[in-house]
């Protein structure tokens, strides 16, 4: 069975993003940056909400298209839909039951990109089993929170961290069984 990888870069205080969506505050380059792009190779499979999807055309994404172009993507969302032109797939139905089927299917680990609230229903119902958070050093006070609104009801183990000359950390965990 596939894990779920929740990899994500955060502030200290555990926000993906502010409250208008903007993530301009996480360092967007250095050698955090290029682990991670490098390690996306590795997953087949993205997972991640619609308005993490819609995120994506402030930086040229069309829409339908692939944000990762050798992943399929699985876009939760009720309202999306791109036709028969879409190359991304779009789940409406209930997303537990889908992402429960995905796991057991993929042959890869599952890439959970975002957002706050998808990844706060899946932690809640067990569902992420990797945690990577590239943890910027930097507090914003209010904004998208790592897991949403949910109530986290997930432990987790932190099974390895790594600091990164720009002042980046990786910290890594694994679901707590």
């Amino acid at each position: 069975m596939a894990d779920i990888v929740y990899y994500v870069a955060c502030s200290l205080d555990g926000f993906i993003a502010t409250l208008d969506g903007s993530a301009e505050f996480l360092p967007q380059q250095g050698p955090h940056a290029d682990e991670y792009f490098k390690k996306l190779a590795n997953f087949d499979h993205v997972l991640m909400g619609r308005n993490t999807y819609e995120y994506g055309y402030a930086f040229g994404l069309t829409p339908g298209k692939r944000a990762y172009p050798h992943m399929q993507h699985h876009i939760i969302s009720k309202t999306l839909d791109f036709g028969a032109k879409g190359e991304v797939d779009i789940v409406r139905q209930d997303p537990l039951t889908y992402i429960e089927q995905l796991k057991r299917n993929a042959k890869t680990d599952i890439y959970l990109c975002g957002g706050g609230q998808l990844a706060g229903l899946l932690a809640s119902n067990n569902l992420i089993d990797q945690l990577k958070l590239k943890v910027a050093p930097v507090a914003i006070g209010s904004g998208i929170a790592l897991f949403g609104a949910n109530p986290l009801l997930a432990e987790f183990t932190l099974t390895n961290s790594k600091s990164y000359t720009n002042g980046v950390t990786l910290a890594e965990y694994i679901l707590k069984s």
